[in-house]
């Protein structure tokens, strides 16, 4: 399409849009439908936040696929609301079993959870399998009226 038939297809069907080349209506563009994203090479970075307190909300397989960390940061402590959530644990191992090459892997737990403890007792061996390592801290952190368990991390 040149650009003169966009702007007039686009003007045709009012309420439809172009995204990347895909006719969208933005009235039922809900966070729930969304287009699919395009695949790419993998991002590789040293740390990375496992995503809203590793709730199985929005993290899944895929993002460990292409989201590749040498640390991944857990920092759910609500079981009430799935945090952290046995299955994005399960998709971690899921995911780095995918990458085609054996990086080592630290998963930095920031509270020790019952979910957190039988998922490592009962993968453990997948966990070895893939060079997943999970990092127990022994140290503690007191502030204030609040003391925690803390791990340092040094690039």
């Amino acid at each position: 399409h040149t650009e003169d038939e966009l702007s007039r297809s686009s003007h045709s069907n009012p309420g439809k849009s172009l995204v990347n080349g895909i006719k969208t209506n933005p009235a039922s563009n809900s966070p729930k439908s969304s287009l699919p994203v395009p695949m790419g090479p993998p991002v590789y970075v040293d740390l990375a936040y496992i995503p809203n307190h590793c709730s199985g909300k929005n993290t899944d397989p895929e993002f460990f696929k292409r989201v590749r960390a040498s640390y991944y940061v857990v920092s759910g402590n609500d079981a009430a609301n799935g945090e952290p959530s046995r299955a994005v644990l399960d998709a971690l191992l899921e995911g780095k079993s995918q990458w085609g090459e054996n990086l080592q892997v630290t998963l930095i737990p920031t509270h020790d959870t019952e979910v957190t403890r039988e998922w490592y007792q009962q993968t453990h061996e997948k966990q070895q399998e893939l060079n997943i390592m999970v990092l127990a801290s022994s140290s503690t952190v007191v502030m204030q009226d609040e003391s925690f368990p803390a791990c340092k991390i040094e690039f």
